[in-house]
């Protein structure tokens, strides 16, 4: 297993490095017809959800961030490099502190073949005693047929041991998929995705199903939402990057929508914790958006987020991606300064999420992090 401590951020896409267009795949998709673990030990807070006690942004240059909270009192992070080309890892006792972290590689894209390209949104779970990174990826010779990959670490420090490719989550079809998350749910584990359906005007969909092991799928396979609202269908229609969080006898899920520009926001589904959640009538979607771009704080295209919790146990926290500028010379998939940031969420009198709006800088680009570096092993 390779090792790589303070991985230099990375300011640009290097020169002459080809990055094949996102629109060639959706073109192509369409003509072919082609939950983190929810923090247990979290209570529903009730704070302002415009408090931002945290350093933002929290680690540049990496996009669809997933932080874990485990029970040896780390944070574990990992999320996009710009390169798409590995998996890395962090971790601090505190989230300020994953800002100045030891970053180690724990994987590395295959030359040929298989998880070969497009090495997207991990995200990392502690499932039955042994460590798991749900990831997207695509062979080398086709780099737009993203399928969903797990790796599995029987190590208690997922720095140390083996990691062990588990293969494909095989769904139902063999299309675009993606963006993975696993949770529990009255004793049963789930698997939430994104993922094309044949005969369907849309790009991706978001897919609910039971587990057999943490990486096979068992029983059907129901859509939750499609893109159907003008806000998840600008530049392309598109439902992705699902989260989960149960509070307040709900479940949750946030998931991210429209092109991955100064667009993209994020949507809510919301179920009664006592219902069927595979029964899609169980759902409700919300008509707007709950996140969007902010022109006061100047932060754009938040998204594919996660949720976690404060070092104190009970807030909840925010932590997902935004650009600081509106503006993209050429495809979004190109500008690698989607940046990972988190701030505290809010609970409304009803009982709902109030994810407020992305908060503004609290330290100039190139200003070291106020967190305590904590290293990675």
């Amino acid at each position: 297993m390779s090792r790589e401590h303070d991985l230099p951020q990375v300011p640009e896409i290097p020169e002459g490095r080809e990055v094949p267009s996102r629109r060639t795949l959706l073109k192509g998709a369409a003509a072919a017809g082609a939950l983190a673990a929810v923090p247990g030990a979290a209570q529903a807070a009730s704070p302002s959800p415009k408090a931002a006690p945290y350093v933002n942004p929290l680690v540049r240059n990496r996009a669809d961030p997933h932080i874990h909270r485990h029970t040896d009192g780390f944070y574990y992070y990992t999320a996009t490099a710009p390169e798409y080309d590995r998996i890395v890892l962090r971790r601090s006792r505190t989230l300020n502190g994953l800002a100045t972290a030891g970053e180690s590689v724990i994987w590395r894209k295959h030359a040929t073949g298989a998880m070969g390209a497009h090495i997207w949104a991990p995200e990392i779970h502690r499932v039955d005693g042994k460590w798991y990174i749900y990831f997207a990826a695509a062979p080398a010779e086709d780099v737009w047929a993203i399928r969903i990959w797990v790796l599995e670490n029987a190590n208690a420090n997922p720095f140390h041991g083996r990691w062990v490719e588990k293969g494909q989550v095989r769904t139902a079809w063999e299309t675009f998929s993606l963006d993975a998350t696993t949770f529990t749910h009255r004793g049963t584990r789930y698997l939430a995705w994104a993922q094309h359906e044949p005969g369907m005007d849309n790009n991706t969909a978001l897919w609910l199903s039971r587990m057999a092991n943490p990486w096979t799928l068992t029983g059907p396979q129901v859509r939750l939402s499609t893109p159907e609202y003008a806000w998840e269908c600008v530049g392309y229609k598109v439902n992705e990057g699902a989260s989960v969080i149960a509070r307040n006898g709900r479940l949750f899920m946030s998931y991210s929508a429209s092109a991955t520009d100064a667009n993209y926001c994020l949507g809510l589904l919301t179920a009664d914790a006592g219902s069927d959640i595979m029964n899609p009538a169980n759902w409700s979607k919300s008509p707007t958006p709950v996140f969007t771009s902010n022109d006061t704080t100047r932060q754009y295209g938040p998204g594919h987020n996660c949720f976690t919790v404060a070092e104190d146990g009970r807030t909840d926290v925010l932590v997902y991606h935004a650009r600081q500028y509106k503006e993209i010379n050429g495809d979004p998939l190109h500008d690698p300064n989607r940046h990972t940031r988190v701030q505290t969420l809010g609970w409304k009198p009803d009982g709902t999420p109030d994810f407020g709006v992305p908060v503004a800088d609290t330290a100039p680009v190139g200003t070291p992090s106020a967190g305590a570096a904590e290293g990675g092993v």
